[in-house]
Order: C-alpha cells, then structure tokens, then sequence
C-alpha cells in the first residue's frame, strides 16, 4: 500500500464523516443547543419576572398596611368622637331630666305649701271660731257658723 492512496482514503473518510456529521448529527445537536438555550432564557426572564413580581407584590403589600393602619385609625378617631358625642347627649339629657325632676319638685313643693296654708286657714279658722264661741260663750246658728266660717277663709 501505497501511502498516498491511505492518504487519500483516510481524506475521503474524513470528508465523508464531516459530511455525515453536519448533514445528520449537528442539527439535532444545535437544535438540542437551541432549545436548552431558549428554557435558560425563559427560566431567567420568568425570575426577573417572578422577582419584579415581587416587588411589586411587596409594595402593594406595604400600600394595603399603610391604608388598613390610616383607616384603622380613622375608624378609631371616629369611636373617639363618636363616645365624646354619646357622653355629651347623655349628659345634656340628664341635665333635662334633672330639671323636670326639679320643676316637679317645685310645682308638688308648691302644691303642698297651697295645701298647708288651706289647712292651716281651716284651722284657723275653726280655732277663731272656737275663741269666739268660748268669748261669747253661746251658741251660733249652724248656717250662721258656716258663713262665718267662709268668711274668714277668703279674709286669710
């Protein structure tokens, strides 16, 4: 053998392999290559994603607590007000009520002061009667006694 026909050969082989390779072994290959790169990529913009996700998810999250503290106090203040406000009608009504419980009290101290000046006129009345009746020492008429008697009512 000659060794520029093993030369030769051996270029043939080569050229014949390199053909085969490219024609049937490299495109499943780069396009294995291909999709591993495309699931890298997504798999890295998805985690950017995921990550800006997040922070928005973060501030959204920040933004509700910031509200729910703004409202939780608001609501509170409100209660505050809300018990100042109770307090205060409670108290204007109790001042009303006392003041018709004192009216009351003032119309039933007037109404007893009326009553004992009317016994009291009564009993004057009949001990005046009574003096009078001692003084002269007789006997008045009955319808005379009670015109009398009516008399000195309306003079007291």
């Amino acid at each position: 053998m000659n060794l520029n026909s093993t030369l030769v050969a051996q270029l043939v082989v080569f050229f014949i392999l390199a053909w085969f390779t490219m024609k049937f072994v490299w495109p499943p290959i780069m396009k294995a290559l291909d999709e591993r790169a495309a699931k890298i990529a997504e798999g890295l913009a998805a985690a950017e994603r995921g990550r800006q996700d997040l922070d928005l998810a973060s501030k959204r999250s920040a933004d509700v607590l910031r509200d729910g503290k703004t409202k939780a106090s608001e609501i509170v203040l409100q209660a505050e007000k809300r018990a100042h406000q109770i307090i205060d009608e409670a108290k204007a009504q109790a001042r009303i009520e006392a003041e018709k419980v004192i009216a009351e009290a003032k119309v039933d101290i007037e109404h007893e002061a009326m009553r004992a000046k009317e016994a009291l006129r009564e009993r004057v009345a009949e001990l005046a009667v009574a003096g009078a009746e001692r003084i002269l020492r007789r006997e008045i008429d009955a319808k005379v006694h009670a015109d009398l008697l009516a008399t000195i009512k309306q003079d007291l």
